[in-house]
């Protein structure tokens, strides 16, 4: 490798960084919802105040979800890859878990508003 090939990858290495920095310390704004969306239409809207456990038997299969001190975690689900079951609880607004071989998406929503779009 030349100096130059050197430099260039601390470059991007310095930015791919920055980048990720930026993301964690952002402001995240809690959400007060959960939608629950099946085949891109809303099938359920939730409180994030209230506790509970949610059973849904869908044509496609099965998932049950917990909704728990304001964050959502995928308990379980009869999918075969499980990636929704391992994904991390989600609580700030517009994040989401997706069951994909059941057409099923868990969306948080409703943070406040800013008054100053970034």
């Amino acid at each position: 490798m030349k100096k130059k090939d050197v430099i260039l990858a601390a470059c991007i290495l310095a930015i791919a960084l920055g980048g990720l920095l930026f993301m964690k310390t952002r402001d995240h704004q809690k959400g007060s919802a959960l939608n629950v969306m099946v085949d891109g239409e809303l099938y359920a809207s939730y409180s994030l105040d209230e506790d509970r456990t949610i059973r849904l038997s869908l044509d496609g299969g099965e998932n049950t979800f917990r909704i728990e001190n304001g964050s959502v975690r995928m308990l379980s689900a009869d999918c075969p890859d499980q990636y929704c079951v391992e994904h991390a609880a989600i609580s700030a607004d517009h994040e989401t878990i997706v069951c994909l071989p059941h057409r099923l998406v868990l969306e948080i929503r409703g943070g406040e508003e800013k008054d100053v779009d970034a």
